[in-house]
């Protein structure tokens, strides 16, 4: 890795989904930071502006679905002048590998980062030996 680090700013971009959307609006791809422990997976996905109730995460057949709504902020008086935020559907799909135990997902969605934990399956996790003398 560099030493230098640079601040670069990253707009939120369209993505060309697998299939028509039902929903009028432009659909953007979360960013998203995935760690790994031997225990579990965390991911992490850049949701602005998505409330819980707007975030629908889904699992059917090992692909992992995020869908989240931003809805148009309300109450606003006044006309817009100049607007950067745009408003639409985040979307994003992750394969899962059987070392996910599925039923065990945890989601939470605070300042608009949802964390996923995925635990992995006992059987995945490392562990030790005992060797016994004799």
């Amino acid at each position: 890795m560099s030493e230098s680090k640079e601040l670069k700013v990253r707009e939120k971009q369209a993505v060309a989904t697998p299939a028509e959307q039902t929903k009028p609006g432009p659909v953007f791809t979360p960013s998203v930071d995935i760690f790994e422990t031997e225990t579990a997976i965390t991911l992490l996905a850049d949701m602005p502006g998505v409330k819980a109730e707007d975030l629908n995460v889904d699992i059917r057949e090992d692909i992992l679905t995020l869908i989240g709504d931003v809805r148009p902020s309300v109450g606003t008086p006044g006309n817009a002048v100049y607007m950067e935020y745009d408003i639409g559907r985040y979307y994003r799909q992750f394969s899962l590998s059987e070392v996910i135990a599925q039923e065990k997902i945890d989601a939470k969605l605070s300042d608009g980062v949802l964390r996923l934990t995925l635990p992995k399956v006992e059987k995945a996790m490392p562990r030790r030996i005992t060797v016994q003398a004799g």
